[in-house]
């Protein structure tokens, strides 16, 4: 089969995403089939085969690994060859339609808010993920809280802000503390502080200047737990202990920073609700294939719902993997059940 793995693009979330689309190439040419790893935002620039030979004479797939920082976008912007302003970089639209699929390894802007996902349904292109509503309710905290919260799923408090500089102190007067501050589209905690002082949330505030929409969200303590959905069905949860400080951008992608248990050691009762909860919104939101969305479990058991995501990393240290590995299935076999999931949607 030809398989075009999109990867990359010119969201914060670059770095992780281009990890996870090379591991992703790398299982699909195992598994016999012709993938070709394309970075959305630089295309086929430097790619010495001709388009209409790469399926047949498949580019070499580069290491990448995850670094501690977030990528620098002014710098990727001005390291394109080609002169644009589109996104969507040389080539790549043309190389998508000669594919039987397009395997999404994209995250955050451009690849999980429904943009890329509403391209390539106007080009009649399979891909693998939700669809482009889904992607982008899903990737938006605050739309995605109103539609859930209705459904009896419990969700931190929350407020969503657009503000300035000058309006910082009375946002900070009017906020109940400890809270969790974050953009409303992004992923990978990046733009995440968690704020117990009046001036801890003053700076968490000053990071997030500028953004369109930025949640500031009751702080609930307890297990930080994630769940999966594949296919219609919830996948083991898996509990994350960082062994410093919150799961940050740092604890996600650097080896060992993070102790991940799956199955959660957990009262069955609990686990069985985290799996009902994580169908729930999964499916409010109108969601395909497969998901994986993050929760709290607090002292008493109780459960509160905190984001999904719609396009989970597919790293070394991503959850979604760890969490199939549970159920027997093996990294290989995951990406062809994402997309098989993805032709089956396409021939319903």
């Amino acid at each position: 089969m030809k398989i075009v793995v999109l990867c990359g693009g010119l969201s914060m979330e670059r770095n992780v995403s281009i990890t996870s689309g090379t591991l992703i190439c790398k299982a699909l040419r195992a598994l016999g089939h012709r993938a070709v790893l394309v970075d959305m935002f630089f295309g086929l620039e430097d790619v010495d085969v001709p388009i209409e030979r790469i399926f047949d004479e498949l580019p070499e797939i580069r290491e990448a690994q995850v670094g501690s920082q977030a990528p620098d976008l002014e710098k990727v912007k001005a390291s394109r060859k080609w002169v644009s302003p589109s996104k969507i970089g040389k080539g790549v639209l043309e190389l998508c339609q000669m594919a039987d699929v397009v395997f999404l390894g994209l995250h955050g802007a451009c690849g999980e808010d429904g943009r890329i996902q509403a391209t390539l349904d106007l080009l009649g292109v399979p891909y693998t993920g939700s669809g482009c509503l889904g992607s982008a309710l899903a990737m938006d905290k605050d739309l995605t809280k109103q539609i859930i919260a209705p459904l009896g799923v419990r969700t931190p408090a929350w407020k969503t802000y657009t503000y300035t500089e000058n309006e910082i102190p009375g946002i900070v007067a009017q906020t109940q503390l400890p809270v969790v501050v974050k953009p409303v589209d992004s992923g990978s905690s990046i733009g995440v502080s968690i704020a117990h002082t009046q001036a801890e949330l003053a700076d968490a505030l000053r990071v997030n200047l500028g953004l369109e929409r930025v949640v500031v969200e009751q702080y609930v303590k307890g297990r930080e737990i994630d769940v999966g959905v594949l296919d219609g069905v919830a996948l083991p949860s898996i509990e994350i202990i960082p062994k410093q400080g919150f799961y940050d951008y740092v604890n996600k992608y650097q080896a060992g920073a993070t102790l991940e248990i799956c199955p959660t050691p957990i009262d069955p009762e609990i686990e069985r609700r985290l799996g009902e909860v994580a169908l729930t919104v999964h499916n409010a939101l109108g969601l395909k294939g497969y998901s994986r969305s993050d929760y709290i479990v607090d002292e008493k058991g109780e459960i509160y719902f905190l984001e999904i995501n719609t396009l989970p990393g597919m790293t070394p240290t991503s959850l979604m993997p760890q969490e199939a590995a549970a159920v027997g299935i093996d990294y290989n076999s995951l990406c062809q059940r994402i997309v098989d999931l993805a032709l089956k949607e396409v021939r319903a």
